[in-house]
């Protein structure tokens, strides 16, 4: 009995021994907020610096994000120097580098201020502002190390996220498939960001449902819970001062009632200051993180006592870096509508070859810039032990094929213009867009665009344009330049302008920013003016031309500029060669002529926000001298003008012409702020008959102009004022446009 007496105060002595050194399960969980979630990363730093051992996370949005790459080794600085290296403007507004397009979609893209679906003739609108393509590729190769792992309970730290289904509400839990495809789903702001198809659920951000998943990580075992929560509270009624705010306010109300209970679930409650900052004030990110730090060390007692508890020399495995790999085979899912000769095409994609992730990259833009797809997910699987993946691709074909495109733009030469655009895809084969633009205001356009896409192959296209303009000209100012002083009986000159180009054509590319084509161009000119006698009032109208044109054309283009409007590093040429082989001749005095013009142009940005541009570019005529209403025309500021009309910073539109003429272009362009451009300009330039002939090509040149302007970059296009100032004319000039060119 004595035994057995003893045997049992054994057991319980051994038994309390135990209780004592139990080493609780440590649960983390981290609300969604948006940029505000960045300070997830600051409350890390100190559970690491303090030794806690993290066994389950949970979070939603932003905290599934930084959340679920922590969990797959990722360590606080490292998160820390990912995200402070990371551009959310081009990350959340899916901004596709514009190598990454052909000539035709820079054209696209770079003309229409909105895009609306427009399937039946029926005006829809997207489903996010945003798709989240760059998101999710830069999820998927932040997660490249773990694309093997299908359960996340397999990650170093098991790990679980919260989306909400878009059709019931209800929230879903992601805790298996792809890591990056369930965070980047966790994370799609509603209305910013369009939702994920996962498993057949379209989800969005887990915030709508379950923004501080608390309950699920006690399911899951944790005992001991730490909750960062960087979710709004609701303000006062004085700062409520737009619709957004208001909605966002609404929106909070189940989420801050939500948390009545879920507080008290929360052993070590970690609240960061971040009233300053909104959900998308990621500029912010280095004061947002500090605002994490601040907060969990204001809970460093609690967190220390934890400490205590829990081992502290547990070690986490590094992240493995990759930095090539081969690409050994290729699955795709979802592409019922292009080929899989399409796909591969745009991805560039060789197996067995070298890979990076710039590569890849390159070629999954190239995809997105098509505007064929709504989403493009992937996943690198490894297939042995020799660096070899399995690149699987899940497809989303766009269900529109039909877009209406509107634009405004207003400049000197073309006054007022307001662009409808209605394309569509597919129209006759997979590959093919059908574009046509009108354009009304002061001068009425069309813009007709027939393109068959065949990517590195030999592709076709149609173009059809009607374009016209009205332009005063000072003759007195012209007469100043021949050195001649006495006033011009005929004080001003109203050119009228008319210009009907159709063309056929073909052209290859070569890595997106080369391109080489030839075509056959039919053109109707007309050339007309109405001069104003000062003397007698008398208005005289003349016709300087008035035919049709036939010709041949080749030209190579090569643009790897990184804007359109404002480039800070690229280089760009453009070459062009007419042959006119036939005219209806309104003069009577046609003979065969060629028309050569190249310009390029070279950017570079030496200094942070300052960036240098310097252009050069000439034409010449080889032949007939008498048709002159191809000659070059130079003056006036603006872009995509037809022909051979050129701008020239000091002197009017049109004001200088000849059958040849070369000019530079220097300027200087320093962002002041955001989008906000100061451009100091020169330019220099010699124009005149036979410039090359005479030699006079390589003389000092007859005329400079400069100009200093202001830029803006706004979701219509460029607005843009500019003073400009010729010593020859001693005359200054002010020219302002708003919008995409067109």
């Amino acid at each position: 009995m004595r035994r057995f007496l003893a045997f049992l105060f054994f057991l319980s002595t051994f038994s309390g021994f135990c209780q004592d050194e139990h080493e609780p399960k440590v649960g983390l969980v981290l609300s969604g907020g948006g940029a505000k979630g960045l300070a997830h990363i600051g409350v890390l730093k100190i559970l690491e610096e303090e030794g806690i051992k993290i066994d389950y996370i949970g979070g939603t949005s932003m905290g599934a994000i930084i959340g679920g790459l922590y969990a797959s080794g990722y360590t606080a600085n490292e998160l820390d120097s990912i995200f402070n290296q990371t551009n959310f403007d081009i990350l959340i507004q899916d901004d596709i580098p514009r190598r990454a397009k052909t000539f035709y979609e820079k054209e696209d893209s770079e003309k229409y201020a909105i895009t609306l679906p427009f399937d039946n003739f029926d005006i829809s609108f997207p489903t996010g502002l945003f798709k989240g393509q760059n998101i999710y590729n830069l999820m998927s190769r932040l997660t490249m190390h773990v694309s093997d792992v299908n359960d996340f309970s397999e990650l170093q730290i098991p790990f679980f996220c919260v989306a909400a289904n878009v059709e019931t509400g209800e929230e879903v839990i992601l805790d298996s498939g792809s890591l990056a495809k369930a965070i980047s789903a966790s994370g799609a702001i509603p209305t910013i960001l369009s939702p994920i198809k996962v498993d057949d659920q379209l989800l969005t951000d887990g915030g709508v449902a379950n923004n501080y998943p608390v309950e699920e990580l006690k399911r899951r075992g944790a005992e001991i819970i730490i909750g960062v929560d960087v979710q709004d509270t609701l303000v006062k009624r004085d700062k409520l001062r737009s619709v957004f705010e208001i909605m966002s306010q609404i929106s909070n109300f189940r989420t801050i009632g939500d948390m009545k209970e879920k507080i008290p679930m929360t052993d070590i409650y970690i609240k960061p200051n971040i009233s300053p900052f909104s959900v998308m004030s990621f500029e912010d990110g280095r004061a947002i993180i500090d605002s994490g730090k601040v907060a969990a060390l204001r809970k460093l007692p609690q967190i220390k006592d934890l400490a205590d508890r829990t081992e502290g020399n547990f070690e986490r495995k590094r992240v493995k870096k990759i930095d090539t790999f081969n690409i050994s085979d290729l699955t795709l899912e979802g592409n019922n509508t292009y080929p899989r000769a399409y796909v591969q095409g745009k991805l560039k994609l060789d197996y067995d070859e070298p890979y990076n992730f710039e590569d890849l990259n390159i070629g999954i833009n190239n995809l997105s810039a098509t505007g064929n797809f709504d989403r493009i997910n992937y996943q690198l699987i490894p297939k042995d032990e020799e660096d070899n993946y399995i690149l699987a691709m899940q497809i989303e074909e766009s269900e529109n094929k039909m877009l209406l495109r509107l634009g405004l733009h207003y400049d000197e030469l073309y006054k007022s213009g307001a662009l409808v655009n209605l394309t569509r895809k597919s129209l006759l084969f997979t590959n093919d867009v059908a574009s046509v633009d009108l354009i009304v205001g002061d001068n009425l356009r069309y813009n007709f665009n027939y393109y068959l896409d065949k990517g590195f192959y030999w592709s076709v296209g149609l173009n059809s344009r009607y374009n016209t303009f009205e332009k005063y000209i000072n003759l007195n100012n012209i007469r100043k330049l021949e050195g001649n002083d006495e006033p011009a009986s005929v004080a001003e000159l109203e050119v009228d302008f008319e210009d009907f180009t159709n063309q056929i054509y073909v052209e290859t590319l070569f890595q997106q920013v080369f391109s080489i084509g030839a075509g056959l161009e039919h053109k109707y000119l007309k050339f007309s003016s109405t001069s104003f006698n000062d003397l007698n009032n008398q208005n005289n109208q003349l016709i300087f031309d008035n035919s049709h044109y036939a010709s041949a054309f080749g030209y190579l283009k090569y643009d790897s500029y990184d804007s359109k409007y404002f480039p800070t590093k690229g280089v760009s040429f453009n070459g062009d060669f007419h042959v006119y082989l036939y005219s209806s001749d309104f003069n009577d005095n046609f003979a065969e002529f060629s028309i050569a013009k190249g310009a390029i142009g070279y950017a570079v940005t030496p200094f942070t926000n300052f960036s240098t541009r310097v252009s050069t570019e000439t034409g010449f005529k080889i032949g007939n001298d008498g048709t002159e209403v191809l000659d070059f025309f130079l003056g006036g500021y603006g872009n995509d003008f037809i022909n051979n009309i050129k701008p020239f910073y000091g002197y009017d539109f049109l004001s200088l012409s000849g059958d040849s003429y070369i000019q530079a272009l220097f300027e200087f362009d320093y962002q002041v702020a955001r989008k906000n451009h100061i451009i100091a300009s020169a330019n220099i330039a010699n124009v005149e008959d036979r410039l090359y002939t005479t030699g006079n090509w390589f003389s000092w040149p007859d005329y400079t102009g400069y100009a200093l302007g202001y830029g803006l970059e706004t979701f219509m296009g460029p607005m843009e004022v500019k003073y400009t100032y010729s010593p020859e004319v001693g005359d200054s000039y002010w020219f302002f446009s708003l919008g995409f060119w067109f």
